[in-house]
């Protein structure tokens, strides 16, 4: 089964193919937040470069966040009309998970974090286990101040991943036995994407497109001005 990945979290939009032969072609492009422009365009590449038509692709799976709101909604829409259009299945990811599953092979453990604006960062906590890592935490909204001093009672050696890390890195500076991971790319990874989609559409473990939705953590920007303007 050929898999379609589809990844639109952060400011980076990503998209690969792949199946029981691993990752056959990806492209991820970050130009100013323009994913509905970036993303039909990266999509028709890949199937160019995995030299097959859109109408093999068996499955869907798509980046369900937590992440930026224009981004998700883009990317979601767009995997739901997909595989609409070609009767396939699909599979939501958060975000988090794909920012983990690269460090799998370390020991430590490993925080995710993606940068949500505003101050604040959506994050959630990984240990390795065989085949890949298990979240260990539910993915929270909050500031890197907050997560800091959470690893620090923690006193585990940690290793941290992903744009909200990297925004913040003078909070985490410092901090006894907590590393910036060095490998791995500090945005979610379509490749990944395929990668963890591919042994739950062996398990035929399938999502309805009705239950599949982003997740955002916090009201949209455009509403929570709206809410608190002056009247």
């Amino acid at each position: 089964m050929l898999i379609l990945g589809i990844e639109t979290a952060t400011e980076q939009v990503g998209v690969a193919i792949g199946g029981h032969e691993g990752v056959l072609a990806s492209a991820h492009c970050a130009r100013g937040r323009r994913h509905a422009e970036n993303l039909a365009p990266a999509i028709e590449f890949i199937c160019g470069q995995a030299e097959i038509e859109l109408g093999d692709i068996g499955l869907v799976a798509v980046d369900v966040g937590p992440g930026l709101f224009t981004g998700l909604r883009v990317g979601v829409a767009t995997a739901k009309s997909i595989a609409f259009a070609l009767r396939v299945p699909m599979i939501g990811v958060s975000s988090l998970d794909l920012l983990a599953f690269p460090l799998r092979f370390t020991q430590r453990l490993i925080v995710a974090a993606v940068d949500a604006r505003r101050g604040e960062i959506y994050h959630a906590t990984y240990r390795q286990v065989p085949g890949g890592v298990q979240r260990i935490t539910e993915a929270q909204l909050g500031t890197a101040d907050d997560l800091a001093s959470d690893l620090l009672a923690a006193g585990e050696e940690v290793l941290l991943v992903g744009d909200g890390a990297r925004r913040y890195r003078e909070v985490f500076d410092g901090l006894a036995r907590v590393e910036h991971a060095e490998v791995g790319n500090p945005f979610p990874s379509a490749s990944s994407l395929v990668q963890l989609a591919h042994p739950q559409a062996l398990r035929e473990d399938f999502e309805q497109p009705d239950s599949i939705v982003p997740l955002y953590l916090r009201r949209p920007d455009a509403e929570i001005n709206w809410s608190t303007r002056d009247r």
